[in-house]
């Protein structure tokens, strides 16, 4: 079994670390505090192709594997979090799906500017009667011959008001339950589409999270992704690479914070001697150390198995669930750590501590993930 990371993966790794403590450090305690957008800093992204950095180069990706995403999201998520979901989303939800399960015809006219980080996209499931249990859309696409007509809402939508597309799962046929769920491409700009306020969040506050309306939207049949009924499907078989880039996310909130703990604790004195030379700090930091290390073999194994066209659903939940946990005690244990300072803004962790929470919640809670891991074990 091959451990070591390639040449490609380490250059990658430096340049997407590179480009964090450049471009991404300064000004992530404003953004924070004044819920800003990271509006430059994922042109640069672009720039780099770390917004299609998985899709195919004839599409306008970079054509790399998953082991290079997951380098990447822990390097930007060590330092932001707002702007590396951006990376997730864009990556694993949105470009996956269209390269995936899209026609020509939508890569051409979709995945392409997304891929090259001309357009953001969108993934619209939740909705504010259905967060886990993704079943139960309210929002409706009326089958109108050659349009549906969408109506709706959807709730915590990570890119909502600068998507220039959104994928929206919606209900066609009610009485097929599941199987009667569509997947809609929705262009920003389609009349009766509009976009509701920011949400005023505990974390990842730079992240530009909104609900969206549609009233009496018309969706050309042509922007169905798949087959009619397989939206629900569609939905499942996404969140599934998904999970590996939140809990690659998870990896590099917690890292983040370890490193901040760790370089204050040899600073930082205490009774004649620096923090780092106390045993119950040292416990603190070997625990966290093992745990971050734990979480990176997981995302990393997840990764692999995706690469190799291999099952990796399981893996991708266990990565998932196990690197989310990691980020929350990690975190805690950093401010803990700092004293006092941990609770000033500008020692980071903090921040950092309120970004490690939404990782246990979207792209299936903790208690969704267990669920998950648990009905596969019992096969």
């Amino acid at each position: 079994m091959q451990f070591a990371l390639t040449e490609e993966h380490e250059m990658t790794r430096k340049a997407a670390r590179d480009f964090a403590r450049a471009e991404l450090l300064p000004g992530v305690i404003q953004r924070d505090e004044q819920q800003l957008f990271p509006a430059e800093q994922v042109k640069k992204m672009a720039e780099l192709g770390f917004l299609g950095m998985m899709t195919d180069a004839r599409y306008g990706g970079g054509g790399m594997d998953t082991v290079s995403y997951v380098l990447v999201m822990e390097e930007l998520s060590k330092i932001d979090a707002s702007a590396s979901v951006v990376v997730s989303v864009n990556n694993s939800l949105v470009c996956y799906g269209l390269e995936k399960y899209g026609t020509e015809e939508q890569k051409e006219k979709y995945l392409v500017p997304l891929a090259k980080g001309e357009m953001l996209g969108a993934f619209c499931l939740s909705e504010p009667e259905s967060g886990s249990d993704a079943t139960r859309q309210h929002t409706t696409a009326l089958d109108m011959g050659d349009h549906y007509l969408l109506n709706g809402t959807k709730n915590w939508i990570t890119n909502g008001a600068n998507a220039g597309v959104c994928i929206v799962m919606a209900q066609t046929e009610t009485s097929k339950g599941s199987r009667g769920i569509n997947a809609l491409l929705v262009e920003k700009g389609m009349e009766g589409f509009s976009v509701g306020p920011k949400e005023n969040k505990l974390g990842i506050r730079g992240s530009d999270t909104h609900s969206l309306q549609f009233s009496d939207v018309k969706v050309p049949k042509e922007n169905r992704l798949g087959a009619e009924g397989f939206g629900f499907k569609f939905a499942m078989k996404t969140l599934e690479g998904g999970r590996i880039g939140i809990a690659a996310q998870a990896l590099g909130i917690a890292s983040g914070a370890f490193e901040l703990a760790t370089s204050y604790a040899k600073e930082r004195k205490t009774f004649g001697k620096p923090l780092a030379d106390h045993q119950a700090i040292q416990f603190k930091l070997a625990d966290m150390a093992t745990e971050i290390e734990a979480s990176r073999l997981l995302c990393l194994k997840a990764a692999w198995l995706k690469d190799q066209g291999k099952p990796y659903g399981l893996a991708a939940s266990i990565a998932k669930l196990y690197a989310s946990e990691t980020a929350m005690k990690t975190t805690v244990e950093a401010v803990q750590i700092h004293g006092g300072y941990g609770y000033v803004k500008e020692y980071h962790v903090e921040r950092l501590m309120r970004d490690a929470k939404i990782t246990q919640i979207y792209e299936g809670t903790s208690e969704v993930q267990r669920i998950i891991i648990s009905r596969e074990l019992l096969k």
